[in-house]
């Protein structure tokens, strides 16, 4: 497809300076990503991708493929050997790589960082500080001052929280300069004007019962939103309004807010954000499903108990009430009172009980009846193309999700009404049937009920419609292909899918001449003007349906409108922005440094004397959390390292296992953490237990109306005290953020000597012996023998009987056993050679020594 005039002017401007590009959601910033991927694709070049899913690395190389670009990019993940990862760098060109394995790599000096062209950074608002894509971006720019980072967003919105969010990303990644590209860009705007698509906008009205439960369930979500700002007058409840709460990021920006304090938070509170979720999601399904699930959802709130009875009030109110009728009526119609008059034999037989149920009314959707109109007006449109040199054209219809997709996929195979009776014989008629039944005497007539059935989706559609649908390469999964053979209709869900770019792809794949979007959706409506202008000539048709007057199209335009104020602030914050001259890290200097030793410098009255490099050994698995990140942002030396005993070896003597809450409670629980502190214990003088919870979530171990003083099994605040008691040694140390864990680590480190990572390794072999069918005394007796090693150890220990074994041996017979002649002769000469204390007064203390710590010869070390 043809490159877009802006698409080259974003290229240029990125291509030139490094830098933050920030586009509009929908403009196509795959395409531009694909344009750089495209250009360094090239083994005389290196550069690393970062923050790709497999979904995203498939679609780039994919594209690249279809363009002919050699050599394609490579997936570098932890499956690869270390000797492959390392050859696979020598080889250049563009790299896929996990963040995890990267920072290994480059700590372990895998990596040739000189020969690194550049790195290029994907979705780069979710950057942070503490992240693995950060600590690369640092490690990367001290080590190569030269290379290039280039970072890529289309999510404004993500910028705009927080005090100068945009700034602190922008330092992360070490870049000065920001490129914004709205929408409404005068070059972005121009270009897609020229060749934009035909649309026709299909304004529908809801029936008369949809607006009545909308109108009902909109007081409703307004009550309990009032009474929340009632018992939370201190709560910021700005973005907590009926117009956010209908929007899609509510649950995301509720969550952020209240997570922090959730466990301060009064229980009526905390059911009324629970009772707000439940009317948000009856009033998405009123929209966007049938009457007779929108109808299921509402009875089964109504008649669960415990909805019933731990709601915050909402279902006592006359708006609840009003929304159960309107919703009934939508399935079985107005009530006996509001339909013509019966005549005597039916009024008759229903009296007694006899007469079959009334035909439901099943209130069908307006949006099927207007597809279907659409359909036929396409079907005539290609009759009248077919001796063309365009020829018929295809249908891509895109809804919110699967589930209305495969509704959708329904309809058009069998049909509204067939579909709704089958609906609602599976779930209302036949319990009503049912009902009636046991009422009745044998042999009178049945209710006029469908069998109850549990059909698959396959085996609903009949069976000429059913068909095998081939694996084709490039398909998107979440797409519904060959749904009706004239015109070809393609069905393909808007949101929650498994490909991010399968919309995209499908337009590739297809290449439609007519797209019906049954849901309004801001994203997709740009990716189809950017489809239509990189194919000038080729016609494209749109019809964009919406309900007037609904949520939904309250919905769309807050979508826009919150778009254009976060250009709008990122542009305003573009304009005052102060970017220090040394922020892209290509300097010598590191302003985040030279702060640092300007504070030490300060509080020491003067210059601050050169001191020895700090170090801490970190465990291979460790590299999954951000801790590793922050303490070597701290200018601590990061040593990555695979022990068995131990997280973090902060000096020889300091060992440290980290968990988090949940991590603890399961360690508790399994006896894992009682295993990990023998080891610890045995090893290191002083191990520590360090518990880390997220500052931003409620955190307690029990309840504040849990405390007791009684020892409970199940009791996790007892396991630990219980632990703590076994161990007396150990340390607990809490902290609230992996922030003051790093800090933490600086203190416990000051003025003590750097570990060994030999020694570490050697413990983590050590520690591979089965502690349980040894005693530890004799072992630890062996281990302070010259000649002995935690790696031969085990080797005497599986061989030798005890102590007065071992000194019964010959040396040629521990050589064999230690497997090294050195060892066993320093081993053999010290058991064999006479230690004289200097006085007499030592020697009289020995005596009493051995006499209470003498080992008999029935003393074994095995249990």
């Amino acid at each position: 497809m043809k490159t877009l005039d802006y698409e080259n002017q974003i290229f240029a401007d990125a291509f030139q300076n490094d830098g933050l590009l920030i586009t509009a959601r929908g403009l196509g910033i795959q395409r531009v990503f694909t344009s750089f991927l495209k250009v360094y694709s090239d083994p005389g070049s290196l550069v690393l991708v970062l923050n790709t899913t497999t979904h995203e690395q498939e679609y780039f190389i994919e594209q690249l493929a279809n363009d002919g670009v050699l050599p394609l990019p490579k997936i570098v993940t932890n499956e690869l050997a270390a000797t492959k990862r390392h050859s696979i760098y020598m080889e250049g060109g563009v790299l896929f790589v996990t963040s995890r394995i990267l920072v290994v790599d480059m700590l372990t000096d895998r990596v040739p960082m000189d020969l690194v062209s550049g790195i290029l950074v994907y979705k780069a608002h979710k950057i942070l500080e503490s992240c693995q894509e950060a600590f690369i971006l640092r490690l990367y720019r001290q080590k190569n001052k030269q290379g290039f980072i280039k970072a890529f967003s289309e999510s404004p919105q993500s910028f705009t929280a927080g005090f100068c969010h945009v700034a602190r990303v922008m330092k992360n990644l070490f870049v000065r300069k920001l490129y914004l590209w709205p929408r409404f860009q005068i070059d972005v705007a121009k270009c897609l004007e020229k060749h934009k698509p035909e649309v026709i906008e299909i304004h529908l009205h809801m029936t008369s019962l949809m607006t009545a439960c909308q109108i009902a369930i909109l007081d409703l979500i307004k009550a309990c939103v009032q009474e929340v700002q009632r018992c939370n007058p201190s709560l910021d409840t700005d973005e907590v309004t009926v117009e956010y709460v209908i929007t899609r990021d509510f649950d995301k920006v509720i969550r952020l807010q209240l997570d922090p304090f959730w466990h301060v938070l009064s229980s009526k509170t905390k059911q009324l954000i629970s009772d707000i979720k439940t009317l948000r999601l009856i009033l998405i399904h009123l929209t966007q499903y049938d009457c007779v699930n929108f109808y299921n959802l509402v009875n089964s709130i109504r008649s669960n108990e415990k909805t019933f009875g731990n709601n915050s009030g909402w279902l006592f109110l006359d708006a609840a009430d009003s929304l159960f009728l309107y919703a009934r009526q939508r399935v079985f119609g107005t009530d006996n009172k509001t339909k013509k008059p019966k005549t005597d034999s039916a009024a008759t037989k229903q009296d007694k009980g006899d007469a079959t149920p009334a035909e439901p009314l099943l209130e069908a959707c307006p949006k099927w009846e207007a597809l279907s109109s659409i359909l036929e007006e396409i079907v005539d449109e290609n009759k009248a193309m077919e001796d063309t040199a365009l020829g018929p054209g295809k249908v891509l219809v895109c809804a919110e999700d699967d589930r209305t997709c495969n509704q959708l996929k329904e309809y058009l195979c069998d049909g509204g009404d067939a579909m709704l009776r089958r609906l609602y014989n599976r779930s209302i008629g036949t319990k009503q049937g049912k009902l009636i039944n046991e009422n009745k005497a044998k042999g009178k007539a049945r209710a006029k009920t469908f069998p109850e059935e549990n059909l698959t989706l396959t085996q609903m559609l009949p069976q000429e419609k059913r068909k095998e649908e081939p694996e084709v390469p490039g398909r998107s999964a979440d797409a519904y292909y060959d749904i009706v053979d004239s015109p070809v209709t393609i069905l393909h869900p808007l949101h929650s899918t498994s490909d991010p770019n399968g919309l995209v792809r499908t337009l590739e794949d297809v290449q439609p001449r007519y797209v019906i979007l049954y849901d309004a959706d801001m994203v997709f409506v740009r990716q189809l003007e950017v489809f239509k202008a990189s194919r000038p000539g080729v016609p494209l048709r749109v019809y964009f349906m919406m309900y007037v007057g609904s949520t939904e199209e309250q919905r769309y335009l807050t979508t826009l409108r919150k778009e254009k104020e976060a250009f709008e602030y990122l542009i305003k914050e573009k304009s005052g922005m102060v970017i220090a001259e040394n922020a892209d890290g290509k300097l010598e200097t590191d302003p985040e440094e030279n702060a640092e030793s300007a504070e030490k410098s300060s509080r020491k009255g003067g210059k601050a004397k050169p001191t020895e490099p700090q170090k801490i050994i970190v465990d291979m698995r460790e590299f999954r959390s951000e801790l590793p990140s922050l303490i070597h942002r701290r200018g601590i030396e990061i040593e990555p390292v695979t022990v068995e005993v131990g997280d973090y070896i902060l000096t020889p003597d300091i060992c440290v296992e980290r968990k988090s809450v949940s991590d603890l409670i399961g360690s508790l629980n399994n006896g894992r953490l009682y295993n990990q502190c023998i080891a610890m214990t045995r090893y290191y003088k002083k191990p520590v237990l360090l518990i880390e919870f997220d500052a931003t979530k409620s955190f307690a171990l029990q309840s504040k109306y849990a405390l007791s003083s009684e020892i409970s099994v199940q009791d996790i605040t007892s396991k630990l005290t219980l632990l703590t008691l076994h161990f007396p040694k150990l340390r607990i140390l809490w902290c609230q953020s992996p922030y003051a864990t790093a800090e933490l680590f600086e203190q416990l480190k000051r003025g003590r000597p750097q570990p060994d990572a030999v020694r570490a390794m050697e413990i983590a072999t050590a520690s591979d012996i089965d502690t349980g069918s040894y005693n530890h005394g004799p072992q630890d007796m062996l281990l302070k023998m010259p000649g002995v090693n935690s790696k031969n150890v085990r080797y005497i220990l599986t061989k030798v009987e005890s102590i007065e074994d071992l000194t019964n041996k010959s040396q040629d017979e521990i050589a064999e056993i230690l497997g090294n002649k050195l060892n066993a002769k320093q081993l053999w000469e010290f058991l064999h050679t006479e230690h004289k204390p200097e006085s007499n007064e030592v020697n009289q203390k020995l005596q009493v020594k051995s006499k209470t710590y003498k080992f008999k010869s029935t003393n074994k070390w095995k249990k």
